[in-house]
């Protein structure tokens, strides 16, 4: 069975990454790319769907020795899991896959700690996605699997067969392993040197961490989010993507399940955004550069997802050999949402890169044309229903979130005119942004309960209105802004204050069209804090944030939410949402100049200013 999904660790070479469990267990990786077939999948099965654990061996049936220690070697994604075996000694396995080379690889270096400790390699490669196991082939000494998108190259120091086995570490040894993937088995890969690996990988990443300009009181969380979406940016690329895995279930044993591996314009934005905060410019200019590359030419037919290479059928289907994670399925590849009309996206993109300009990015006119074609189109678009920021399987609805986000589109562009840095209509758009302005306020609004409404005319709450005074829409201290947070308190918080993304009717299809509930989405419960940081609650925000800080496992992971009932963290895994959250509420509400060592010049947070409300 897998492990609790808090409980994994992330390693990764920003490219791809492995989820490795406190047993010791690598229980889901797909190579060589984030969206490419998993050659181990036990995360979505059991053991026969692909698996690698190094670890002690267990003889006689004895119980499983205690893990002493486990964690990140500083600011890096190198993992290190040390067991102390009673009467034995003390082992230590480090986990790591290294950045900057051609191919992907996967390294696990054993070290005897204390005493001798007899240890197990158990590797089980498959093919797509643990439909079948790997054949295994021997060539010129070395194991190779043959799997779905080429070969994995075993190499290993150990006395054991085909990486099954066992072995003993003794103090002062080290036995390592390391499985590269190649296109194929025309030409092997040179024998890695694992440990001179080790110390380039803690090295790049200790750099790229160092780049960070916070200072401030959360700066162990804000690192490991960092790091975590770097982690999960293409590097090849430039493309984030929303999470490292597929189906995670957001309730256990329920069929809310997606697959996140793929570049939504809305979660990379918002991830480009983070980082912007943090000072990191050299992923903003790869992701524009990817921006231009993939949807720049072609504006008129935009989606809202592409795979991390700018591919566009993403077609959804069912893995029915798998049972999926503690049996919540179906197991689904691909997003049938990436056709979906979602207005919200047009705010974000230009929101983001809006966000670099003021950041220090320098120019790029093409960047600007795609800024202003973004906007042009929005002109015939803006007022139709759409499938709203959480991809709703149900009938179109005029979002108030998404008209909100259009509004933002419209500010951002006229804002870059008005500085001379960018050329358009802006009369024409300036009366159109007021119009969209005054309909949201007039038609999105419920003055009786002093509340923003999910849609046009509905009575039903949504968590995205929370980005209202946090996009510059309304002021935070305007009444309506005020109540609707605090509606959104009363009516869609767990009793732990955590905040649901809107309301389901358990086996009743609801908005979304689905049937079945969910978890408190984290990234609306962060929103919620920065929320009551912007109206003056301090406190309560504190507390708020603190609360989240506290779910997150032994390595400062996040996942997409929490359940309150069951007491743990469900659906992918780890979400570039929820550490987004993390990192724009840290910078944004509990930092002070002084923790932000930026430059005078550049912004350290999202312009917020809104235009003059039309009258």
């Amino acid at each position: 069975m897998a492990a609790r999904i808090e409980d994994y660790a992330l390693i990764g070479d920003t490219r791809t990454g492995a989820l490795v469990g406190p047993d010791g267990a690598a229980d889901w990786l797909c190579l060589p790319d984030f969206d490419s077939t998993a050659v181990f999948t036990r995360l979505l099965g059991n053991e026969q769907h692909g698996s690698w654990r190094i670890g002690p061996a267990h003889a006689n049936n004895t119980l499983p020795p205690v893990t002493s220690s486990r964690g990140y070697r500083g600011r890096t994604l190198v993992l290190d899991t040390e067991w102390h075996v009673p009467g034995h000694g003390t082992v230590r396995v480090t986990d790591l896959m290294p950045t900057g080379e051609d191919t992907p690889r996967l390294v696990r270096i054993v070290e005897g700690v204390t005493g001798r400790v007899q240890m197990r390699s158990t590797l089980h490669a498959t093919v797509n996605y643990g439909q079948h196991t790997a054949a295994q082939r021997t060539i010129d000494g070395r194991t190779v699997f043959l799997v779905s998108t080429g070969a994995l190259w075993l190499d290993t120091s150990a006395d054991v067969a085909v990486g099954s086995g066992e072995f003993t570490v003794g103090e002062g040894e080290s036995v390592t392993f390391t499985l590269t993937w190649q296109p194929g088995t025309t030409v092997a890969p040179q024998p890695p040197d694992a440990h001179d690996a080790l110390l380039r990988t803690e090295s790049y990443w200790h750099t790229w961490a160092a780049q960070s300009t916070y200072r401030g009181p959360y700066a162990e969380a804000v690192n490991r989010s960092a790091l975590t979406l770097k982690a999960l940016t293409h590097a090849p690329t430039g493309a984030p993507v929303a999470a490292l895995t597929t189906s995670l279930p957001e309730k256990i044993g329920g069929i809310r399940n997606w697959d996140y591996r793929y570049t939504w314009l809305r979660d990379a934005a918002m991830t480009i955004t983070a980082l912007l905060c943090l000072g990191y410019l050299d992923e903003a200019r790869a992701w524009r550069a990817w921006l231009l590359r993939v949807i720049a030419a072609d504006l008129q037919n935009l989606q809202i997802m592409y795979g991390i290479r700018g591919e566009r059928d993403l077609s959804e289907t069912e893995l029915g050999w798998l049972p999926g994670y503690e049996k919540s399925g179906p197991v689904r590849l691909g997003n049938g949402a990436a056709t979906q009309l979602q207005l919200d996206v047009y705010g974000e993109v230009i929101d983001a890169l809006y966000q670099a300009h003021l950041a220090g990015l320098e120019p790029d006119p093409e960047a600007t044309r795609l800024m202003v074609g973004l906007v042009t189109q929005l002109e015939r678009l803006w007022s139709v229903p759409d499938a709203g920021i959480w991809e709703v399987r149900g009938p179109a609805r005029h979002f108030v979130h998404s008209k909100v986000m259009v509004w933002v589109a419209f500010d951002r562009v006229i804002k870059l005119i008005l500085s001379g840095d960018a050329d358009g209509p802006l009369e024409r758009w300036c009366e159109l942004r007021d119009t969209i302005w005054r309909e949201v306020c007039e038609k999105g609004y419920d003055p009786v309960r002093n509340t923003f409404t999910q849609s046009y005319g509905s009575t039903e709450l949504d968590a995205s209105l929370l980005l209202i005074p946090q996009m510059g829409f309304l002021p935070p201290d305007d009444k309506r802004v005020i109540g609707t947070i605090e509606a959104i308190q009363r009516e869609l918080s767990t009793p732990d204050g955590f905040i649901e993304r809107y309301p389901t009717k358990g086996e009743d299809a609801g908005v979304d069209g689905l049937p079945g509930d969910e978890g408190a989405f984290l990234l609306c419960t962060f929103w919620m804090a920065d929320d009551l940081a912007m109206i003056g609650r301090v406190d309560e925000a504190r507390e708020l944030f603190d609360k989240l800080l506290a779910l997150r496992g032994e390595l400062g992971l996040l996942a997409e939410e929490w359940d309150p009932r069951l007491r743990r963290q469900v659906g992918n895994y780890p979400q570039a949402f929820s550490h987004i959250g993390l990192t724009l509420v840290a910078v944004r509400r509990f930092s002070t100049p002084e923790s932000l060592s930026l430059p005078a010049q550049r912004s350290t947070a999202p312009d917020l200013t809104a235009a003059p409300a039309p009258q």
